[in-house]
Parts: structure tokens; C-alpha cells; sequence
């Protein structure tokens, strides 16, 4: 309601309850003219009344439903910005988003995993086939640890999850059990094969950088390539001392 139609409605209900209260007090009126006048202008102000009503209701309801709208797709842009649009996993800069946080707040296990030979798998069966594989492989990753856990996909074959542990030896468990859900999920036609990962594991404690917390796992990841793949390798955190005798490369990882 505009305040010019406000002015206007209450000065018509206040020039028609005058006219009533005059002829009320005055015998010499004509009481039922007053009244009939008034009850006009009251049913005048009453229609009125309820057109804006009903056109405040509709205005309330289409910015409601603006407002919705815009909350979805602030939703969606958010989505598309931190999500891999193949597989639905975080990208890559969402992973990193989310280990740098959870550092500054928590130790954490960084899991770094990578299909093995997944180059004869798009040659053999084509891109599509490939594009399967990635997609079962995170349905894989999220069934096993659950929705809560961030996996990302952080390269073409490669994925990681992040998980906030104090306990070294409960990071090694769960990149075992991802070693194996892989191993054992069944990838369908045309695929006839058994589909693996290489998987490699660091611990980090608060504070640690996650450049730092991911070379140590794409070190672990590669000596779990060197290893023979399809298995686990975790990063010893042991900081390496001022003078380090030579060493084969992989001397800082462990089984």
C-alpha cells in the first residue's frame, strides 16, 4: 500500500465516522443518510484494503520465490566452482581449501590414490569406458568412508581423501581398506578386468603446509608404483637429518 492511497483510504473512514458522529450528536441530522454514507465508504475502503492486501500476499510470495531461486543457484555456482563436473568429487582447489583448513586446525592423514594403468583402460576400451571407471571409483571411495569424508579428484586418474586423524596407524588402515574396496569393485561391461590403485598416505600435524603434506604422499604414492602397485605406502614423517648419508630414493617411505 502506497502512502498516498493510505492518505486517501483514511481520510474517506475519517470524513464518513465524522459525518456519522455529527449526525449522532446532532438530532436535526439525517442519522440514516450519514450512515448509509458511511457504510459505503467503509465498504469502499474494505475492497480496497483487501486488492492490496492480495497484491502485498502476491508481491511477498514472488520475492520469496526469487529469493529460492537465488539461494539455488548460488548453490549450483557454488557446486560447479569446487566440484570435478565428471565424477562429482571436490576439484582440485576445493581439496586444497579443505586441507589447508582442516591443518590449521587438526592433524591429518592425506590419502593420495591412482588407477594403475589406466591408460590401457581408455585404450582398450575407449574414453567412455575410462570415464566409467573414474566415476565408479569415487561411488567406491564415498560408500567406504561415507559422505562426510572430502574426496576429490585432483588429476586425470588421480584422487585423494582427506582425512583428520591423530592416529598414524588409523590412516594406514583406511588406505588398506581403500586399496581393497578398489581392487574388488566390479567395473561392468565392457571392462573385463580387474581394476587396482596405487595408494599412497602422510600424516601431518597442525601447522604443516599442504604442499608439504601432498609431496609427502606423492612421494609414498610413486614408491607404491615402484613397489609393484595395487598396494599402500605411508611417508615416515621422520624429518630427515642436517646431514643425510645417500640413501635410495624411497629410504624415507615405509611398508
Amino acid at each position: 500500500m502506497t502512502p498516498k492511497a493510505d492518505a486517501d483510504l483514511f481520510a474517506l473512514e475519517s470524513a464518513a465516522l465524522a459525518n456519522a458522529k455529527a449526525a449522532h450528536a446532532d438530532p436535526r441530522a439525517d442519522a440514516r443518510a450519514a450512515l448509509a454514507e458511511m457504510i459505503v465508504h467503509y465498504e469502499r475502503l474494505m475492497r480496497e484494503s483487501r486488492r492490496l492486501i492480495r497484491r502485498s500476499d502476491r508481491a511477498e510470495l514472488d520475492m520469496n520465490q526469487m529469493n529460492r531461486q537465488l539461494h539455488e543457484l548460488a548453490q549450483q555456482l557454488e557446486y560447479r566452482a569446487t566440484h570435478d563436473p565428471l565424477s562429482g568429487a571436490l576439484n582440485r582447489a576445493a581439496v586444497i581449501d579443505r586441507a589447508t583448513a582442516c591443518l590449521l586446525e587438526d592433524d591429518m592423514a592425506l590419502i593420495v590414490l591412482d588407477i594403475d594403468h589406466f591408460k590401457w583402460v581408455n585404450d582398450d576400451f575407449g574414453h567412455p569406458a575410462g570415464d566409467t571407471v573414474i566415476k565408479t571409483v569415487v561411488h567406491c571411495l564415498r560408500t567406504l568412508l561415507g559422505p562426510e569424508v572430502a574426496v576429490g579428484r585432483v588429476g586425470g586418474e588421480e584422487f585423494s581423501v582427506i582425512w583428520p586423524t591423530s592416529d598414524g596407524d588409523e590412516a594406514r588402515d583406511v588406505a588398506g581398506h581403500i586399496c581393497d574396496a578398489i581392487a574388488d569393485q566390479v567395473f561392468g561391461a565392457p571392462i573385463d578386468r580387474q581394476v587396482t590403485a596405487s595408494v599412497g598416505v602422510s600424516w601431518n600435524p597442525k601447522g604443516t603446509s599442504f604442499e608439504l603434506a601432498y609431496s609427502r604422499a606423492d612421494e609414498a604414492l610413486y614408491a607404491a608404483k615402484r613397489a609393484g602397485r595395487n598396494c599402500v605406502k605411508i611417508h615416515s614423517q621422520l624429518p630427515p637429518p642436517l646431514t643425510p648419508p645417500p640413501a635410495p630414493s624411497d629410504a624415507i617411505l615405509l611398508e
